[in-house]
């Protein structure tokens, strides 16, 4: 992303939004010169200047998100760098936190520094890499967290595959906490889950699946929150979707445990009775689950005991995902419709309002991860994002900017768009 500074940015009557600092003006100007937020331009600059019209439109940060999958390096069939960033900015996020599970997984230094190199020259956006906790995130032995951090990871973790040793996960802890890490956990006990393929319940011994009980998510979160609590150090609950984990979150944060947890857009918006048709594409994990799971997230989200919305981006292959239920993985391609899904979901539902919303995909995120993002803060990055919460549109894969072939929406009626996105001032297209 080394690229000359772009000309000087005016966006002009937009309504600004940014949580971190608890501005919402209805109709204001913002600007930014040398990629950073300035106060106001000079005369010559204002000549200058790339000037948008903000008229009806939304401007607030970048969003930054906490769970995304770029698939470089080892699995470019099913997203690339170059892609998978153009696709996250087309959602509105400037900051991706890249997930370690590649080939090979990120825990070595040198895995670490071919995907900065890759970055350095392919990425559209701002890429925060993650390490993994273990050594090939096997959950055996931990991974050398310090060198991955003096290498510039922001956050560590097994991802799906979880730590499943309660000795490992302290230690892990323990050793992040000493290089300022963010420790991500996916909450799922897998000698519940083995085989399984869908949320256990009436839905799945209607369609003949094994399912994931929600028990088995809640009994490793109650886990991870107890190993923060006795280690003193952070942890964040990746992609919770079950309302019994909901209660595990607000009771630890009773009692001061420094957990925070995100969800995942399409369980705020869809359940399990969308696999009535065995589509593949909604085959998550973790699952959608119940309309009181379902609820129980929205409401969460909306009082914040849960601190973000994460796009959850997992692209397959059209190829991978046509196949038997059961032999087809886990994941959809989520992050060009994360906005208008949770938008849907939040705020058209009016559980939450847009600054809420906007909150949970900018400063609540960044907030987790300890970065500078998420604000538009006089000197802060011109990473910002216009949306129109009023558009209409219908989600088509012939015109995502994503590889994948697993996108869970197509043809679906939404409403709410990022209409642009700026990182460093700089428009992506």
């Amino acid at each position: 992303m080394n690229t000359p500074d772009p000309a000087p940015l005016w966006i002009r009557g937009a309504r600004v939004i940014d949580p971190a600092s608890g501005r919402d003006e209805p109709k204001a100007d913002l600007f930014a010169v040398g990629g950073r937020i300035v106060r106001r331009l000079t005369p010559a600059q204002q000549a200058k200047a790339r000037k948008v019209d903000g008229k009806g439109l939304v401007a607030c940060p970048g969003f930054v998100d906490l769970n995304c999958r770029l698939g470089q390096p080892g699995r470019s069939a099913r997203e690339t760098i170059r892609a998978g960033t153009r696709a996250a900015a087309a959602g509105g996020f400037t900051s991706v936190l890249a997930m370690p599970d590649t080939l090979p997984c990120v825990d070595h230094p040198g895995t670490l520094q071919l995907i900065h190199d890759i970055c350095e020259t392919d990425a559209a956006v701002r890429v925060l890499p993650a390490g993994t906790l273990t050594k090939g995130h096997a959950g055996q032995a931990l991974a050398p967290i310090g060198s991955l951090a003096k290498q510039g990871v922001v956050a560590v973790t097994d991802t799906v595959a979880g730590v499943q040793n309660n000795e490992i996960m302290r230690r892990a802890l323990e050793y992040a906490a000493m290089f300022g890490l963010t420790v991500i956990d996916h909450c799922q006990d897998s000698s519940m889950t083995e085989g399984a393929q869908m949320h256990e319940g009436a839905v799945s011994l209607r369609l003949g699946l094994r399912g994931f009980p929600a028990a088995a998510e809640a009994i490793v979160a109650a886990s991870d929150c107890a190993l923060a609590e006795l280690a003193g150090a952070r942890m964040h609950l990746q992609g919770l979707s079950s309302a019994a984990s909901i209660e595990v979150i607000r009771r630890a944060r009773a009692r001061g445990v420094r957990v925070t947890a995100d969800a995942n857009p399409l369980h705020l918006l869809l359940t399990d009775a969308a696999l009535a048709g065995y589509d593949t594409n909604l085959k998550l994990n973790p699952p959608l689950r119940e309309e009181a799971d379902r609820q129980a997230l929205v409401a969460a989200l909306a009082d914040g005991a849960l601190d973000a919305i994460a796009s959850g981006h997992a692209p397959c292959t059209a190829t991978e995902k046509d196949r038997e239920f059961d032999l087809a993985p886990f994941g959809a391609a989520t992050l060009e419709v994360a906005f208008a899904v949770a938008h849907e979901a939040l705020v058209l539902s009016g559980a939450a309002d847009l600054p809420t919303l906007v909150a949970r995909l900018t400063h609540g995120p960044a907030k987790v991860l300890g970065v500078a993002a998420g604000a538009l803060a006089e000197g802060a990055a011109a990473d910002i994002v216009l949306l129109d919460p009023k558009a209409r549109w219908t989600f088509r894969s012939k015109a995502s900017r994503s590889l994948a072939g697993n996108h869970p929406l197509e043809g679906r009626a939404l409403r709410g768009r990022v209409t642009a996105t700026f990182v460093g001032g700089r428009a992506i297209d």
